[in-house]
């Protein structure tokens, strides 16, 4: 049997992946009626272990939850430590999980990141505050820079932006009025934060999830894309990497929440590191093959742990945050839940809500994760979210009574327009693009799109120059994929560039088609195809696969000053073996050249002109 200390939402979600597996789970935290023993009620006729009711920092509490179970773990890292270590050595378990002593780290960030600095792993410069001395740090760092207390902080709180020396009495009053310890960091301008998690098993082994972007509102986790799109190369690889040798750092077992901030020069920093379930997984339940919940049990009771791939081609999570309070708007809760009502008439939506009785601004109430065949999908489904949160949101800043009949209204919809087969030439989710350089292609091209509409396959049409708008033509070729596209058809009329400077942005396959001109009948686009220096071939089944990860790093490595022959020589088949689907990782040569099981492949080959 398990335990765990803390009974909100995380364990809550815990409970639910541990009644798949039949595993019995048993809360220690205040009141009966929290969300995780709400769904885990143990009638006391039925004998056995019971939940046991107190503060998860409380060593009498602790140690009487121990002598019912097997295995100890947390869903909260506020908690007695120590205690933790002497249940442990006392025999009361079998095991704690994380180890009480990865626990006790990561609970002081300072220490956290002293830990990770002298492993070698990239975090953003700090230094200890020693006796209030915060002019110390603002010599060596300058103005911004980032106070924090090193303990009890979490969601924002425990951290204070100093702006000017003005403010340094004000912040040392905020951060514990001089009773905490501190530590200073230097400003980080970054350009977006990144998280990733990263599940480690009893016997040490790490795997980690796809990296994500994540968007704060107020310090707190309040959207989440996955997986992570940039037009830096190998960033998702580099992301789950150090999220890796981070993990690989601490003991014990279980689900760890990796907070990175990405550079504007796509460097990337570890901002700090939760020892338990995160927000930024919660995408997991409905994108991943395991979720990070059954993943975390699994770790931390020593079975086998579960694929961490997407499952999906792109996701998103909405947290759903207070908006008032209950006490003083009786309509608190319902422009609260609003959100999640219209969810209900938009596709590819699930909702989870936490059970939490009473409301105030920024409590988390539940959360709602989107998935769909493109990030352009997801975007336009978490959008309509979007414009019902901020109707809820003005109606709570006013104080105006909630209007239900016209939320009703919205929540009633129809699902987005753009969900329907419309009628417009341009497919809003295409998964072909058909470009060229002008409209005098028109009559080349518009052959190619007649028949795609002809088989329903989804396409848009546009121009895109590569010498009249080279920067729009970078721009499209570096989102093609992102936005859900799988192949490109460019025409290649007079210069006939376009093609090859398209395929050198973009992993993606790019057919090209010579246009007629005005004095070479087209041959001339024809070899300048044929005879590109540098270009590579895409077989892509229909399935997607990280392969395409992979032909994406090697696009941005093989240059021809990186020894051109090279790539050639060792073009081969990629493949997903088994148990490495979706972005389990990078694209494997196959042994013997054959396809896996799913059919799910690449092959990438280059041609270098002699």
């Amino acid at each position: 049997m398990d335990r765990v200390l803390g009974g909100g939402q995380l364990g809550r979600m815990f409970a639910e992946a541990a009644a798949r597996l039949n595993v019995a789970v048993r809360f220690l935290d205040a009141g009966d009626n929290t969300p995780a023993k709400q769904i885990t009620s143990v009638p006391a006729s039925v004998g056995g272990p019971q939940h046991v009711d107190g503060s998860f920092s409380d060593a009498e509490k602790i140690a009487e939850l121990a002598k019912q179970v097997d295995v100890l773990t947390v869903e909260i890292e506020h908690v007695n430590a120590d205690q933790l270590q002497a249940v442990l050595d006392q025999g009361l378990v079998r095991a704690v999980h994380p180890a009480p002593g990865t626990i006790k780290l990561i609970q002081d960030k300072y220490q956290q990141k002293v830990h990770l600095r002298q492993k070698g792993i990239p975090v953003v410069e700090f230094m200890a505050i020693e006796n209030g001395d915060v002019d110390a740090a603002v010599q060596r760092y300058g103005l911004p820079l980032m106070l924090k207390s090193r303990t009890q902080a979490y969601d924002g709180k425990g951290n204070f932006v100093l702006q000017s020396r003005e403010d340094i009495p004000a912040a040392l009053e905020a951060l514990g009025g001089g009773k905490r310890e501190l530590y200073a960091e230097k400003w980080a301008p970054f350009a977006k934060e990144v998280a990733v998690m990263v599940v480690r098993s009893v016997d040490g082994q790490v795997r980690a999830y796809t990296a994500v972007e994540t968007v704060h509102e107020d310090s707190i986790c309040h959207r989440v894309y996955a997986p992570l799109r940039d037009a830096i190369p190998g960033l998702d690889e580099r992301a789950r990497e150090i999220a890796e040798r981070a993990i690989a750092t601490f003991e014990g077992a279980g689900i760890f929440g990796v907070e990175l901030f990405m550079m504007q020069d796509g460097e990337l920093l570890i901002n700090e590191i939760a020892p338990r379930p995160h927000n930024s997984g919660h995408y997991t339940q409905e994108a991943s093959e395991t979720t990070q919940f059954e993943n975390h049990l699994r770790a931390v009771v020593g079975l086998p742990l579960g694929s961490t791939a997407l499952k999906v081609p792109a996701a998103a999570m909405l947290n759903i945050l207070g908006l008032a309070d209950l006490s003083k708007d009786p309509d608190a809760i319902a422009k609260t839940l609003a959100v999640a009502r219209r969810s209900l008439s938009v596709p590819g939506t699930s909702i989870h809500l936490y059970g939490k009785s009473g409301c105030r601004p920024g409590r988390k109430m539940g959360h709602i994760n989107v998935v769909g065949d493109s990030d352009a999908q997801v975007a336009e489904r978490m959008q309509v979210l979007l414009d019902e949160l901020a109707i809820a949101k003005e109606s709570a800043k006013s104080g105006a009574p909630w209007d239900s009949d016209a939320a009703e209204a919205r929540a009633s919809a129809s699902q987005p327009k753009s969900e329907h087969s419309g009628k417009d030439f341009s497919h809003p989710h295409p998964l072909v693009g058909v470009i060229m350089g002008s409209d005098s292609d028109l009559p080349t091209m518009l052959p190619a799109a007649q028949i795609l509409k002809q088989f329903d396959v989804p396409f848009e049409l546009t121009i895109v120059s590569a010498h009249r708008t080279p920067d729009r033509m970078k721009t499209y070729a570096n989102d093609a994929r992102a936005r859900g596209l799988r192949v490109l058809i460019a025409g290649a009329g007079g210069a006939a560039h376009l093609p090859g400077m398209v395929a050198a942005q973009t992993p993606l396959p790019v057919i090209g088609v010579p246009v007629k001109g005005s004095t070479l009948d087209g041959v001339d686009s024809l070899h300048s195809i044929v005879q590109m220096p540098v270009c590579f071939a895409f077989l892509l089944t229909l399935a997607w696969c990280s392969c395409c990860d992979c032909c994406h790093q090697q696009q941005h490595e093989c240059r021809p000053s990186r020894g051109a022959h090279a790539w050639y020589r060792n073009s081969c088949l990629f493949r997903q073996d088994a148990g490495v689907s979706g972005r389990d990782g990078p694209g494997r040569p196959c042994q013997g050249g054959t396809y896996s099981p799913r059919g799910l492949g690449v092959f990438c080959a280059r041609q270098v002109a002699s």
